[in-house]
């Protein structure tokens, strides 16, 4: 059977450190736009822009994309793209690729591969990176994980894991927020209680395996992709574009 899967986009405008964030310009197209092209030149059946804002819908709607109104109450980017799912009336059987709205630049082949990893053992997929650089790997805004011998994710953490006896600086892998899961295991996954280690270190992916789920990391020999999520970002990705040029 062929990796058929749609993509599901959450884009909201209330981020605290880069307000209205979908419309903001990198080089000259807004980082919507530069994540639904994205998205248009994978191998996906379908892409949708998930939103309850109205002006990231009317933007969405002029470069072309497919969007669907969410309620303003979601208080992740899966639950806003679990609605839209409903929405849509996917099938509990579509494979669906969570894509964040601010990574315009994530590998093409992560985004063509990361369904064909989901399984019966292993309802959600996930990627990382090699990680190197020791500020990064000391770094709180760089989500680290350790994985089994089979790839299943042990644990996700902002702190430095494995712990390091030497200088070595090799082993640790970056996690990066994209996410594979069929339509049905997306419903499940709103429905979980928040746990402790979720909310202790702030990350979502913590519930899931708290509550049992498997979580399929494969690993891409790629050079980690940029963010987009302050001022900052913006400017080291349009420096990106034109070293690119």
């Amino acid at each position: 059977m062929a990796n058929e899967f749609v993509i599901i986009v959450p884009a909201r405008a209330g981020s605290s450190r880069l307000p209205n964030k979908p419309l903001a310009q990198i080089d000259g197209k807004s980082l919507l736009e530069r994540v639904h092209e994205l998205a248009q030149s994978s191998n996906a059946t379908a892409t949708y822009i998930a939103t309850d804002n109205e002006a990231i819908r009317n933007h969405a709607h002029s470069i072309g994309a497919e969007v669907i109104m969410t309620s303003e109450t979601h208080i992740s980017g899966m639950d806003r793209i679990a609605e839209a799912s409903r929405l849509i009336g996917l099938s509990p059987e579509t494979h669906i690729l969570n894509l964040q709205g601010d990574e315009p630049f994530m590998p093409l082949d992560i985004i063509n591969t990361l369904t064909s990893h989901l399984s019966s053992l292993t309802p959600i997929a996930t990627a990382c990176v090699p990680l190197s650089n020791p500020e990064d790997i000391a770094s709180p805004n760089e989500v680290k994980v350790v994985r089994s011998l089979s790839k299943r994710a042990m644990y996700f953490s902002r702190s430095v894991i494995p712990h390091e006896f030497t200088a070595s600086h090799d082993g640790f892998l970056k996690h990066l927020g994209i996410y594979a899961y069929s339509n049905q295991t997306l419903q499940e996954l709103t429905t979980l209680e928040p746990t402790d280690n979720e909310l202790q270190e702030r990350l979502e992916q913590l519930r899931f395996l708290d509550h049992g789920y498997n979580i399929f990391v494969e690993d891409y020999a790629c050079v980690p992709p940029i963010g987009i999520d302050t001022p900052e970002d913006v400017e080291r990705a349009i420096e990106f574009i034109k070293s690119h040029e």
